[in-house]
């Protein structure tokens, strides 16, 4: 059975930190590519951060987060990470896993359940 399970949000002051984990099951994380993406009230989802299967130094980062946000992840544990800094309000959403990996014409992507992150004074 595939999981991904999100941990970490919370509610913060505006500035301060937090780690989102995503804890894999049931499929191989490894070949897998990791995102976060999220999605506020009233708005679409957005894609935040990804990273590459095997991990890469060039990862991506939506704009708004980038210089903040860091995505990793660890293989071992099938986990992947976003360490969120110097949040600000406007970083306030459900913050979701995703893992893809694309074969041929086939795309198999999983969705976590989300964790809420509330960054307010």
């Amino acid at each position: 059975q595939v999981q991904l399970v999100e941990s970490g949000g919370g509610l913060v002051q505006p500035g301060e930190s937090l780690r989102l984990s995503c804890a894999a099951s049931g499929f191989t994380f490894s070949s897998y590519a990791m995102s976060w993406y999220r999605q506020a009230p009233g708005k679409e989802r957005e894609l935040v951060a990804a990273i590459a299967s095997a991990g890469s130094s060039t990862n991506y980062y939506a704009d708004s987060v980038k210089g903040r946000f860091t995505i990793s992840r660890d293989n071992d544990k099938n986990t992947a990470y976003l360490q969120m800094n110097s949040l600000k309000p406007e970083d306030t959403a459900v913050y979701y896993c995703n893992a893809e990996r694309w074969v041929g014409a086939l795309t198999f992507r999983y969705w976590g359940q989300g964790t809420q992150v509330t960054v307010s004074s």
